[in-house]
């Protein structure tokens, strides 16, 4: 005989009425309200409420009841379906929670926003109950579960972890959660990786140096830095990148870039102009140029320092053209005006300038005397395009400020400006008998300081490039706070301001012909 809504409130009231000492003599009353998830619509919603009610006053019933509760977690109205899940952290106690956490993560699969909300709501809850039992069920299905369910498994804990409270994740907690994400990055899509590596990063456990050198080992195993790259292998360039990117932020003085900038100086540079991007419209040499040149100031000790300075020198000089020659009338070739590529040179001149503190008579001892002139020239031909470039910027955002300044094309005349003033700081440097490496940039695409702004009508002069100050001291604290996971420009940007005519400095009509 099927269970009425009258049969449930009567069996209600007998439990809510009796002793505590006496209510587990009423265990077949607890059965009917058990049995209403198989009856109407409106016994199920009484029975989603009722059955946790009194699930601690039956212990011996608790699979029944817990698999009753389920029954109704998958029923087909997802308004029962929600009660349900709301009412499940009350069985979340003692050895109940790690089924409980593994029931509400399979939940996770619904399409339906509200339960989704209502599933979350509820892990968080029981994560104030038992964050490690909780943790248990979570990771379970991530390690065995169905992908979809994996999927929303890590994005959750990607996301809440980081809003839990200190006394919800304690040390225990997160030395858990770290241990069992090494499980799971043993074998995981490249989502799955930039997302367990955002969950980890933010653990405070891991916010010492050791932690964070903790942290850059499991990013090393990921890059397969011990493999030689195949730069036709659009996923083995991918997962460099996202590694890469990775561990950038973790990088400072005490933990070191050195194998990273050892696999890019053996390995990718080599290989630059044969890199398959795993995106279309990524220009995949400028982006690991720009990587390679975050990571260069926090580079150790390097065994093959003066080869990778070597290779770095000879990448350099390939973006550095010589002078177009004259042809008999004085002028010059049209078909020989070279390009000055600038955001390639502020890349590679930024490598070559951080690694060459290592090694500061790289050019007088180890480069040939006919090599060093070819070098000095390549750097005075690129230094007077450079100059003339400046001042042109200099004049198309004079007097502009404010609004006039965050229209798209001054942006990017500001982000040009960034870029030729610190191949001019850079160029000067190696300029100096002996050479010198002691000026301090930052790098264009970083963040922009307030003191970096273009003025409303004299531009500074470390912005417009000019013989002034050149050792603008940035703290290592503000470096490291400044450092972000680079999203690469696309479009207009890298395909204008990286490259330069420099032809039109013959006929003096340049006018910032790559960014209007």
């Amino acid at each position: 005989m099927a269970v009425t809504i009258e049969d449930l409130y009567r069996n209600y009231g007998l439990l809510a009425d009796a002793s505590k000492d006496n209510i587990s003599q009423h265990k077949d009353a607890y059965q009917v309200i058990l049995n209403g998830v198989k009856g109407g619509p409106k016994e199920k919603r009484l029975a989603a409420q009722f059955i946790p009610k009194f699930f601690s006053s039956f212990p011996e019933m608790a699979d029944a009841a817990i698999n009753a509760q389920l029954d109704l977690c998958e029923d087909e109205d997802v308004s029962i379906r929600r009660q349900a899940i709301k009412e499940l952290p009350r069985f979340a106690t003692g050895e109940n929670i790690l089924r409980v956490a593994d029931i509400l993560t399979q939940l996770l699969q619904t399409d339906d926003t509200a339960e989704f909300n209502q599933v979350n709501a509820a892990l968080v809850s029981i994560f104030k109950i038992d964050a490690r039992g909780t943790l248990g069920g979570l990771f379970s299905q991530i390690l065995q579960g169905e992908d979809i369910v994996r999927e929303r498994a890590i994005k959750f804990l990607s996301g809440k972890l980081k809003t839990l409270p200190e006394d919800v994740m304690t040390k225990e907690v997160e030395d858990y959660v770290f241990a069992e994400t090494k499980k799971v990055l043993e074998d995981v899509t490249g989502e799955e990786f930039v997302l367990l590596m955002r969950l980890v990063s933010g653990l405070r456990v891991l916010q010492t140096v050791n932690g964070r050198q903790q942290l850059v080992e499991l990013v090393v195993e990921q890059a397969f830095l011990e493999q030689a790259l195949n730069p036709a292998d659009p996923d083995t360039v991918d997962r460099l990148l996202q590694c890469t990117r990775q561990a950038l932020p973790l990088f400072s003085k005490n933990v070191h870039s050195t194998r990273f900038v050892t696999y890019f100086c053996e390995h990718v540079l080599p290989n630059l102009s044969t890199l398959t991007s795993p995106v279309a419209e990524l220009d995949i040499q400028l982006e690991v140029l720009k990587l390679l040149a975050e990571m260069s100031p926090f580079c150790g000790d390097m065994d093959k320092l003066e080869p990778n300075l070597n290779m770095l020198f000879t990448k350099l000089l390939e973006f550095m053209p010589l002078p177009p020659e004259e042809v008999e009338n004085g002028e010059n070739s049209a078909n020989e005006e070279p390009k000055l590529q600038f955001s390639y040179v502020e890349c590679l001149l930024f490598s070559f300038h951080q690694l060459g503190k290592k090694l500061p008579d790289f050019l007088i001892d180890k480069v040939d005397a006919e090599q060093l002139k070819d070098f000095k020239i390549r750097l005075q031909y690129f230094a007077r395009g450079l100059q003339v470039y400046i001042r042109q910027l200099r004049v198309a955002l004079q007097g502009k400020t404010g609004d006039a300044l965050k229209t798209e094309e001054n942006k990017i005349k500001v982000v040009a400006l960034k870029i030729t003033n610190n191949i001019n700081v850079l160029i000067k440097d190696l300029f100096h008998n002996p050479p010198s490496f002691k000026s301090t940039v930052t790098l264009s695409w970083k963040p922009v300081q307030k003191t970096e702004a273009v003025a409303p009508k004299r531009p500074s002069g470390e912005e417009m490039g000019s013989s002034g100050s050149t050792k603008k001291q940035i703290s290592p604290q503000s470096r490291r706070d400044a450092r972000q996971i680079y999203n690469p420009p696309s479009g207009k940007y890298s395909a204008t301001i990286g490259n330069f005519n420099y032809g039109a400095l013959q006929s003096h009509k340049m006018m910032v012909v790559m960014i209007v």
